[in-house]
């Protein structure tokens, strides 16, 4: 899946040019680009999928060239994970019917990636004798607030899942987290197609049936008029909420294989090397005093001078700067919406 805007490391993320095409840790690899190769092992190149919006067709094959033009899935318009996965579930059903699928974001972090594709691969044998929705679910570090949690029915590396519950308040989180029982949700999936196609025609029949209908343009020179009409009619709605809670059949496999949605500038300064004072700086070219705990991260080539901040993001792009405390990350939303409402598309 890689439709996001990825709006929350806004202003390096823009809409020409969202997160999963850029390489905001400094790996040397742009996240999409990571989540290919991470997954080769496990899939043949000519198994994959891609669903994106349609304006990032051209980033898709210029970071996977690997790729046919038919594996990449255009959306006409974002209606949420429910939609996008059932489109990727119709067409790979009607090129293999009994196929498993894996569903990943295009944009996250996995640090052991030998631990990951064994994960994977259990899921995987899961799913062939069992009628079950599997995800992912991540060993908790912390009392994160900003990550959906999974309660296990037991200490099994592969349980059955109780229930779901989304960034819950801090108090909670980390009563989870003391309890023992919650993972995060990772937002990893894998199931058989005959079990997603019977979860979405008892949890989601509208979208079922819109799909259904398009079956036979899929894959044909029709495909693309035919879903720019089905994602009209579609309703936007994400798979945890639409078919996730609701089913019964649905399982978690335990994991800790170094995993990061890499969410927020937050999350980046987590993962990134600090100076001695604890700030993130992007390169060599800044210079930070009387300054701790920031992130600092500005253009190869340009020099940055900062005194006196703590706790601060300073985000510097060829157009736009923010400065805002790291505490008030969450309001980077409230801030484009006013660019916008001001200035227009032209610096979102």
């Amino acid at each position: 899946m890689a439709g996001g805007v990825g709006s929350r490391f806004w202003p390096m993320s823009r809409r020409n040019m969202p997160k999963q095409f850029l390489d905001i840790l400094g790996t040397g690899k742009s996240f999409i680009r990571s989540t290919y190769e991470r997954f080769l092992p496990l899939v043949p190149k000519e198994n994959f999928l891609v669903v994106t919006n349609r304006a990032y067709r051209s980033l898709v094959m210029e970071h996977i060239p690997e790729l046919d033009p038919e594996q990449i899935l255009c959306e006409p318009i974002g209606r949420n994970t429910a939609p996008a996965i059932a489109y990727a579930a119709h067409r790979l059903r009607k090129k293999c019917a009994d196929a498993r699928m894996i569903v990943t974001p295009s944009d996250h972090l996995i640090l052991n990636e030998a631990e990951f594709q064994v994960a994977i691969n259990e899921c995987l044998e899961f799913v062939a004798d069992h009628d079950a929705l599997m995800t992912v679910g991540i060993e908790p570090s912390r009392p994160d607030t900003g990550y959906g949690y999974l309660q296990k029915s037991d200490s099994n590396v592969i349980s059955r899942v109780k229930c779901f519950t989304e960034k819950p308040a801090l108090e909670i989180a980390q009563a989870f987290v003391d309890c023992g029982e919650f993972v995060w949700n990772s937002g990893l999936f894998v199931w058989s197609i005959d079990s997603i196609m019977r979860a979405f025609e008892t949890y989601l029949p509208e979208h079922h049936a819109l799909f259904t209908s398009a079956y036979d343009a899929l894959a044909t020179e029709s495909e693309e008029q035919v879903i720019e009409q089905v994602f009209a009619e579609c309703k936007s709605i994400s798979i945890d909420y639409g078919v996730m809670e609701k089913a019964e059949n649905v399982y978690v496999r335990c994991s800790d294989f170094g995993w990061s949605d890499v969410g927020t500038w937050g999350s980046v300064y987590q993962l990134s090397q600090k100076d001695r004072n604890e700030n993130m700086l992007s390169h060599d070219g800044c210079y930070a005093y009387d300054t701790s705990k920031s992130i600092v991260s500005v253009r190869e080539g340009k020099v940055a001078v900062i005194k006196g901040l703590n706790d601060y993001i300073v985000v510097d792009t060829d157009d736009v700067l923010l400065v805002c405390p790291r505490s008030d990350e969450q309001s980077i939303k409230k801030y484009i919406d006013d660019v916008r409402f001001d200035k227009g598309e032209k610096y979102v």
